[in-house]
């Protein structure tokens, strides 16, 4: 049987199934109105992006390196999925065939066997692994303890003593008083005094309930140092010199006594810091894990369920006063929306569900949203209310993509089902969009020819995020079974879907690329996935359609990315740890590029000779 193809954002592979029934009038109708949908989408992207003719860069030949032998395909064939690291607990399909154990969404299953035959088939080379190494994603950064000195000490009399009380306030002060804690309200500034005042009360070893507000404290002063990186004005700012590391530590290591206690809103907050911690230092599997406390937390103290939603008034607790129920729905925000980010990072699904939380917005949320854009973009002056770290419209439709599209129950769904999906969410992913005021609004594709005038690094984190919600749900596409068939009028509509999944990866790194300037420091971490899951995306295109005009401006693309990478790291203060982490990044692209280039110059070297 001849072999299918199968195009996703993230993946590329060729591999033998099973050819589909013949479609019913339901899945005829979806599949036109996807294309409807699509052919209008199309006419306004850039036109010499798609179009463009050209002749590739160059046409030399194949790398040094050399195709692989008989022998070399035959031993790569025989590599057992046990060799490789599980990112997901669902198994990931393509075309109808299960494919692996990996993550569902930007893995890099080209390092499984029967990606790296495709891979080698197009480029005619082998693997570097140690440079594409599967040992976790190019975006997850892997923590070495720097604190077995602390660990090894905590029976000293001292191990948790607290800072001087003016240090706690200091980074309070700056903390509440700054851009930061409108992105990031982790902390109330009302109530943290009173967490504040408990942490340090005298002789109480053994008070109920301290142990959480002790924890919060250390948890607080470690984030808000980090935070002191990542805000121009935040940083200007002379604060007292901690250790952030082992701060972070002492609150890790007084969990499991405050995990006895009654759940506190101390509790959940330092959790909450703890994520938020880990996810920016790019530590995403130990975010992960907070995380997930924090969900159980905020499950326990009702803060999944609005105060104000007449719906559910028997979930919360009735000792509750407004200004803390008040805060328990803005963690309960923030953590909402670190959650579906670690989902997408990790392929691990979700651990809020959507049918078991209240997601009401907070009240006059989408006005004082982007007017709080521009009171940080024009003025120094800060938003009353809080602006998370990105449009929580946009984390509801990520939810509601991993659902539709990426859950175990969504890998069952046939071809129309699957395509309605894709359809219905892209119509709410458009919605949003005209939604934004225009000056904010992102366009569909960003070329250079398209500048941005308010850029800001709040609307750079608007931008990538909406790319990414592109990406996300027209690159699922590339599970309809229709691939085997290649139906004309079917095929059209689905790949132009992947072609505007790819689309939306170039305008991810070209929006990076234009957006330099107003980047802030620190925040190398945080960005690192986009680019990376972007260039993922047309590496396979590239060796999807390398004698497309468009396969060598790929090319170009992904060089551009490294260094605009390496410059956006460079701006933070790395340890040894991360400096090492960046090489594997660049040896990471630079494999990539290689084999773009051995895929561009084989497929032209077998055309020369057909």
């Amino acid at each position: 049987m001849p072999p299918s193809l199968s195009v996703t954002g993230a993946v590329t592979t060729i591999f033998p199934v099973p050819l589909p029934g013949p479609l019913n009038d339901g899945e005829k109708t979806e599949i036109a109105l996807l294309a409807d949908r699509i052919s209008r989408i199309e006419k306004l992207l850039t036109e010499n992006l798609l179009h463009e003719a050209g002749t590739p860069a160059s046409h030399a030949g194949a790398s040094s390196k050399g195709s692989p032998s008989q022998s070399e395909l035959d031993a790569m064939s025989k590599v057992t999925p046990s060799q490789f690291p599980v990112s997901s607990s669902v198994p990931l399909h393509f075309a109808g065939r299960e494919f692996g154990v990996i993550s569902l969404i930007t893995g890099i299953p080209f390092l499984l066997p029967e990606g790296q035959q495709w891979v080698q088939s197009r480029t005619g080379q082998m693997i570097a692994f140690d440079k594409l190494s599967p040992a976790r994603p190019p975006w997850e950064k892997h923590r070495v303890m720097s604190s077995n000195s602390l660990l090894m000490n905590l029976q000293a009399h001292d191990a948790f003593e607290l800072p001087p009380p003016s240090v706690v306030q200091a980074y309070f002060e700056t903390y509440r008083s700054s851009l930061m804690q409108r992105i990031f309200p982790a902390v109330d500034p009302i109530l943290f005094a009173d967490t504040i005042t408990s942490a340090y009360q005298p002789h109480s070893n053994n008070q109920y309930g301290q142990a959480s507000a002790k924890a919060c404290v250390f948890a607080f002063i470690a984030f808000a140092c980090l935070l002191h990186t990542c805000d121009s004005d935040y940083s200007s700012v002379s604060l007292p010199s901690v250790d952030s590391e082992a701060l972070l530590t002492k609150a890790k290591c007084l969990l499991p006594q405050f995990m006895q206690e009654t759940t506190s809103l101390d509790g959940l907050q330092c959790v909450t810091m703890l994520a938020l911690f880990e996810l920016v230092s790019g530590n995403i599997r130990l975010a992960g894990y907070f995380a997930s406390l924090a969900t159980r937390f905020i499950f326990i103290l009702g803060a999944h369920v609005s105060h104000q939603s007449p719906a559910f008034p028997a979930l919360l607790p009735a000792t509750q006063d407004p200004r803390t129920q008040w805060h328990l729905r803005n963690i309960f925000w923030l953590c909402y929306t670190i959650d579906k980010d670690i989902a997408l990072r990790t392929g691990q699904p979700p651990m809020f569900s959507d049918d078991n939380c209240d997601l009401t917005l907070p009240p006059g949320y989408i006005d004082k949203l982007y007017s709080s854009m521009e009171y940080h973009h024009r003025s120094q002056e800060l938003p009353e209310h809080p602006i998370f770290p990105v449009d929580l419209r946009l984390s509801i439709i990520k939810s509601r993509a991993h659902s539709a599209l990426y859950s175990l129950k969504a890998l069952q769904k046939s071809d129309a089902e699957l395509l309605k999906e894709i359809r219905e969410l892209d119509d709410e992913l458009e919605k949003w969009r005209l939604s934004v005021p225009l000056e904010w609004r992102p366009t569909m594709s960003f070329s250079q020819e398209t500048p941005d005038p308010n850029m800001s690094m709040h609307s750079v984190m608007l931008r990538l995020n909406y790319h990414l919600c592109m990406t996300i749900i027209h690159q699922a596409s590339s599970r309809c079974k229709a691939w085997a068939k290649g139906q004309s009028g079917v095929m059209e509509g689905i790949s132009s879907s992947l072609t505007l999944s790819v689309e939306a990866s170039r305008s991810t790194l070209l929006y990076l690329e234009a957006a330099e300037h107003v980047l802030v420091d620190g925040v190398f971490w945080i960005l690192i996935f986009y680019p990376m899951s972007a260039l993922l995306s047309i590496f396979c295109n590239i060796l999807q359609n390398p004698l497309h005009p468009q396969a060598a401006k790929d090319l170009g693309l992904l060089r551009i990315t490294t260094g605009i990478m390496e410059r956006i790291f460079l701006r933070q203060l790395p340890s040894l740890n991360e400096i090492v982490h960046i090489k594997l990044i660049a040896d990471f692209v630079t494999e990539l590029n290689r084999l773009g280039q051995c895929a561009i110059d084989k497929a032209w070297r077998e055309r020369g000779v057909g």
